[in-house]
């Protein structure tokens, strides 16, 4: 029973932080990058208790930032970066390595069109405008997507890592010592 509450407990706790992480997004030019970090702090209920805290942390805080944070971001927390660290450790766990890229790929693919039409579609926004390269902004703009993608994916995999080596263990014991 202790060792529920302290998992409740840390769960509340990152959420408050991935809230005000979220926060940020009306800064200019952080739109994704403020989804991207809140995102990736679903690592520590991830790896202290496990996919259903992680999955309950994602819940929670896609409620609340649905209340204050900036609409883009939020959509981009929601539809991709909220839950992919979840899934990335899922499908991380596929044998072929070839399977396991293309469902990240397609999560990703479908999550970026899912925020633009919702986007289109919900705020009214036009978003035919989208840049300078006149007819093929469209594949632009989803080929410079998916190459920040591989990025993420690849700083999320270090930041797990690191994470799980350097605080992990740190946490674990204070967890174990006021439980």
């Amino acid at each position: 029973m202790k060792k529920k509450t302290a998992f409740i407990a840390l769960c509340g706790v990152v959420s408050a932080l991935i809230c005000s992480v979220m926060a940020a997004a009306y800064f200019p030019f952080l739109t994704y990058a403020v989804p991207a970090v809140a995102g990736a702090l679903i690592i520590i209920p991830l790896v202290e208790a496990g996919r259903g805290y992680a999955l309950g942390t994602y819940i929670v805080t896609s409620l609340l930032v649905m209340l204050f944070a900036e609409n883009e971001a939020k959509l981009m927390y929601i539809c991709l970066f909220g839950y992919y660290p979840v899934l990335k450790a899922v499908f991380e766990k596929i044998k072929i390595r070839a399977v396991e890229y293309i469902l990240k790929f397609l999560v990703f693919n479908l999550a970026v069109t899912a925020v633009y039409l919702l986007f289109a579609g919900v705020f009214m926004i036009d978003t035919e405008g989208l840049g300078d390269f006149g007819k093929y902004s469209v594949i632009v703009l989803y080929a410079v997507g998916n190459v920040a993608f591989v990025l993420y994916d690849i700083c999320l995999a270090r930041l797990c890592s690191l994470y799980f080596y350097r605080l992990h263990p740190k946490i674990k014991k204070i967890m174990k010592t006021e439980g």
